[in-house]
């Protein structure tokens, strides 16, 4: 029976991501119908459910937090993609804002959405939820320098008129976002390694998951093509429904940065469930690793690809955010410190961040 399970269950996170890829190929032939993009939402959720199974299996071969970074890095770069290919069809009043509104509803639901919801499933679970403090502590810092850098201080400069950098600013925020980010790659994986694995109540590094075989090559292999897969099927689909998301924005007379907000909670779907189940298996640490770790690199990999692309798209660039947003942000920040610090978070701490999420998009639909 049990042999019939697992089957069952390895035959659909294979087919899932290439039906959700195929359904993204058939919408490309032609408007997508009510029915279709009916049945590209259901097979977008069964992607996103098959990247999380076998971004798993790539964590287990590789390893923390190498594990967490490969489902980072990998749904950053499709996400990239999207923006890029979403501003350069667009409508050019929306397309100038667009990375900006993305990027920044990617840091609120990293820093608070997958936070909180990490803290909440680990609290739970054990009441405590135990996370090592220096690597956390260092990667909120790493987070809220690149949101500076590039979302904020457009704001403030005065060479260019309104939100927007010049080009040489632009390529100053590039480089310095690639450099940072690639530093703390670095000192994630090799120079700091222990500061980013999960830890018990007693401060302890914790062991591999118990039960668990390391996967065999042939697997390991066929697990990392298939999550590539699935999140290009993932970021495809959401581009196939973002025309009807827009429309049904338009319709309800909401602002525009609504679509931002939706595109983001699509492509971050598997780390958020990635992350609660790892805080469920008491490795609240490896939730945090996904959470901030893919904060850093929606900034860090988005930032300078608009910067290249900027070269060649016509039209303002607006990546400056206003008070509110500013607000938000600085919240975020201040709440991350005081949640990094102690190393241990319980459910109030969860409840605030998930509060802060809960504002963020309620100002986002009524500004």
């Amino acid at each position: 029976m049990a042999g019939v399970l697992r089957w069952t269950r390895d035959r659909w996170t294979t087919w899932a991501p290439l039906l959700a890829l195929a359904a993204f190929g058939l919408s490309l032939s032609r408007k997508p119908s009510t029915l279709l993009v009916i049945a590209i939402a259901v097979l977008l959720g069964g992607a996103v459910l098959a990247a999380v199974h076998h971004a798993e299996v790539v964590a287990h071969r590789v390893g923390e937090p190498l594990g967490s970074l490969v489902l980072a890095v990998s749904v950053t770069i499709i996400e990239v993609a999207l923006i890029l290919t979403l501003m350069a069809s667009g409508n050019p009043d929306a397309a100038s804002s667009l990375a900006r509104d993305t990027v920044f509803a990617a840091v609120m639901i990293t820093c608070n959405g997958i936070v909180g919801v990490s803290l909440l499933v680990g609290g739970a679970r054990g009441r405590t939820a135990v996370y090592n403090a220096e690597g956390t502590g260092s990667a909120l810092a790493a987070v809220a320098t690149l949101a500076t850098l590039s979302l904020v201080l457009p704001t403030f400069t005065t060479t260019r008129p309104g939100p927007q950098f010049t080009a040489g600013q632009l390529a100053f925020a590039a480089v310095a976002s690639l450099v940072l980010y690639g530093i703390f790659v670095t000192v994630q994986t090799r120079r700091e390694r222990d500061s980013f694995l999960p830890v018990d109540a007693a401060g302890e590094v914790i062991a591999p998951d118990e039960g668990h075989v390391r996967p065999a090559t042939r697997q390991f292999v066929t697990s990392l093509v298939l999550l590539m897969v699935a999140l290009v099927a993932v970021v495809g689909d959401a581009k196939a429904v973002s025309s009807t998301v827009e429309s049904g924005v338009r319709a309800a007379g909401l602002p525009q940065s609504v679509v931002g907000v939706v595109i983001a909670m699509l492509v971050l779907a598997p780390e958020t469930l990635a992350a609660a189940r790892a805080a469920r298996r008491g490795r609240t640490q490896t939730s945090l690793n996904l959470a901030y770790g893919s904060a850093m690199a929606s900034i860090g990999l988005t930032i300078p690809a608009i910067a290249v692309a900027s070269i060649w798209m016509s039209g303002p660039l607006i990546l400056g955010l206003g008070a509110t947003h500013m607000v938000l942000l600085a919240l975020t920040v201040v709440v991350g410190i005081l949640t990094a610090v102690p190393g241990r978070a319980n459910l109030l701490h969860a409840g605030i961040h998930l509060s802060l999420l809960a504002a963020f998009v309620f100002l986002a639909i009524s500004p």
